[in-house]
């Protein structure tokens, strides 16, 4: 079995191979990156196992910051033919929006210079073969730095009981909640028989998965761009089924700033291994405008599942707010399949510009 990495199992002497693959100059010179042209896809890495993925590095020359979800990052495992990872390069390293920032979580940071260096500590075990792959779906090219740095093993036993790493991206850009929509006051909606979430049925959805594994946690990247008198989103409950379980499920929150452990409608932006606040883009007029991003990673107790899982969140109270929200959800299955649906076509992934707020003259 691997040992994962503490500083308490450093000293213990296990069988493995340090490799690494990089985009470094062949030559001896020192062009040490990769053109990839626009409308290109290459495989970046070609890896025979058994073999675990144990960091990935990587920084990029970009003509624009929205190519953050331009670019594509495909893993492939053992010859599945779909990807259990398809996911905007930038939203994979744990920061949306198309956006960099310095942030630091323990599975994944952002590093300065301006959030500019990417990395990835999630480990990535797998038997036979691991491919990776970028698809620069922007019409302009851009330079592409990278480390893959990876155990090599002289026996599958060595990855024996280990599952999969899967990552699912999702985006709803309006969730259209019905407060906003009916243009209902606070004390309407509480009046209001939506107000009483009885079946999470029109939650957000984080992470929709089939089969045996563990879900380790998640970023959303939250875009309030209405005005609403109750638009603070952190009153949405987490809600996650287990094994196809109804209403209510087994696991279900108080509200969205308590799931990534933080309290009482926070302003400030905080960085811890497991939860905090990547970006906070309130005013003191308006607390809660614009792009947020948060996040809780499962690390210390990662969620158990034997044959599903659903994710969800509420989006405000009820799911009463019309919200821009995408989400980048980690996690292990015991076979590759593909990393939730399909992405939509580039149009549909570009963050909201920050001029396309809707704050009427007389807000509700």
């Amino acid at each position: 079995m691997i040992g994962f990495s503490s500083l308490a199992s450093l000293p213990r002497l296990r069988n493995y191979v340090s490799r690494r693959i990089s985009s470094y100059d062949k030559t001896g010179g020192n062009r040490d990156a990769w053109l990839i042209k626009g409308g290109e896809k290459k495989v970046i890495a070609n890896i025979e196992g058994p073999a675990c993925i144990k960091h990935m590095w990587m920084t990029l020359g970009i003509p624009q910051e929205d190519y953050l979800r331009r670019i594509i990052l495909r893993f492939y495992w053992d010859d599945c033919s779909e990807p259990s990872v398809e996911c905007p390069i930038g939203d994979f390293f744990g920061m949306g929006h198309g956006m960099r920032k310095n942030f630091v979580s323990l599975p994944l940071q952002m590093s300065p210079q301006d959030g500019k260096g990417f990395n990835s500590w999630w480990p990535m075990p797998f038997r036979n073969k691991a491919v990776i792959e970028v698809e620069n779906q922007g019409e302009g090219e851009y330079w592409h730095y990278f480390y893959i740095d990876y155990e090599l093993y002289d026996s599958v036993k060595a990855v024996e009981g280990l599952a999969y790493f899967h990552v699912q991206w999702r985006r709803e850009a309006d969730t259209n909640g019905w407060a906003y929509r009916d243009k209902l006051s606070l004390q309407s909606m509480m009046r209001d028989p939506r107000w009483y979430n009885v079946d999470g049925k029109d939650n957000y959805v984080i992470l929709e998965a089939e089969g045996n594994g563990i879900y380790c946690g998640a970023h959303l990247d939250i875009d309030c761009f209405h005005r609403n008198p109750n638009d603070w989103y952190g009153e949405g409950d987490d809600m996650i089924f287990i094994d196809g379980e109804k209403w209510p499920p087994s696991i279900h929150g108080t509200g969205t700033e308590d799931w990534f452990n933080c309290a009482y409608s926070p302003r400030q932006e905080y960085n811890a291994p497991y939860h905090g606040i990547i970006l906070y883009s309130g005013t003191r007029s308006w607390p809660w405008r614009g792009k947020q991003t948060v996040y809780r990673y499962y690390i210390e107790d990662p969620i158990r599942f034997y044959k599903s899982i659903r994710v969800t969140i509420e989006h405000g109270h009820a799911n009463g707010l019309s919200l821009d929200i995408s989400s980048t959800a980690y996690y292990y299955l015991t076979e590759p399949k593909r990393g939730g649906p399909p992405l939509p076509p580039v149009e549909e992934r570009l963050p909201r510009p920050d001029e396309e707020i809707y704050e009427p003259k007389n807000s509700l």
